[in-house]
């Protein structure tokens, strides 16, 4: 076959793979109940954009090992833009009253959000790590052996200590610290950010990137948090949990606290 032949070939439905896209929406309910497709799609939809946004974190960690900052930031404004759409998609999903929700709830049985390992995979390489989130998986099961290989690497904070560690600040054993572990406030980092934001205006706004990327993910998990409040109010969620009570417990912690807490030495 010639060039202009295989470039023929090439359709939108192709490269799309639109035929087995749409034949992915399958509700469980009799009837099927009316909401239940809305339900569907918006799930496989947020699936969609954490892959993409597991894509971006990696390629914001390969930036800042290569030392190229003005790069990171672009891809970091365009994460920040991404975290809007996923708050921006709960309108939709807030649209679905808990009467129409409960028509076909039933049918999710076990299924929850709860068991999104993409989502855990983005906790982990923003740092907030949990040994338990990993035993949720089965053993030797896709998300389980992600979840393990994003455990042990390094998380997006540092990436960031490394990358500041070449431009020159003493970051010392910081920068090799225990990856597994959680990301703990550190007076001696908080030093050299103080030093950053008073004298390094270009590492001072990949900084405030970092504090975008922050708020912009507890903005997302807020508002999480109220549309399962609406729909199904102080009831367990149908994964296990214990619903938005669980969902309210992830609120109010910063994944880069060092950022947060020289807001009032600046």
């Amino acid at each position: 076959m010639d060039d202009a032949n295989a470039n023929a070939a090439v359709t939108y439905g192709a490269y799309l793979k639109i035929d087995e896209l749409l034949s992915l929406q399958q509700p469980r309910s009799t009837g099927p109940e009316h909401d239940e497709m809305l339900f569907i799609i918006i799930h496989q939809v947020y699936e969609l954009w954490f892959k993409e946004l597991l894509h971006e974190l990696d390629r914001v960690m390969t930036l800042l090992t290569a030392d190229d900052s003005v790069r990171a930031q672009h891809t970091l404004k365009r994460i920040l833009t991404i975290l809007k759409v996923l708050v921006a998609q709960l309108d939709i999903l807030e649209t679905m009253t808990p009467l129409e929700f409960l028509s076909f709830r039933a049918r999710l049985e076990a299924a929850s959000g709860f068991q999104s390992d993409q989502f855990r995979q983005i906790e982990f390489l923003l740092g907030a790590k949990s040994p338990h989130a990993v035993e949720r998986f089965p053993h030797g099961s896709r998300a389980r052996q992600a979840l393990e290989r994003r455990y042990t690497a390094p998380t997006l904070w540092d990436a960031f200590l490394q990358y500041l560690s070449r431009e020159g600040y003493a970051i010392g054993t910081h920068a090799t610290r225990d990856v597994s572990r959680a990301i703990d406030p550190d007076a001696d980092i908080q030093a050299i950010l103080i030093t950053i934001y008073r004298r390094d205006p270009k590492n001072a706004e990949l900084c405030e990137r970092l504090v975008d990327l922050d708020e912009g993910f507890q903005e997302w998990r807020y508002r999480h948090v109220k549309m399962v409040e609406r729909t199904i109010g102080a009831k367990p969620g149908t994964g296990g949990s214990s619903g938005a009570a669980y969902l309210r417990s992830t609120l109010g912690k910063n994944l880069f606290p060092d950022l947060w807490a020289i807001r009032g030495a600046l």
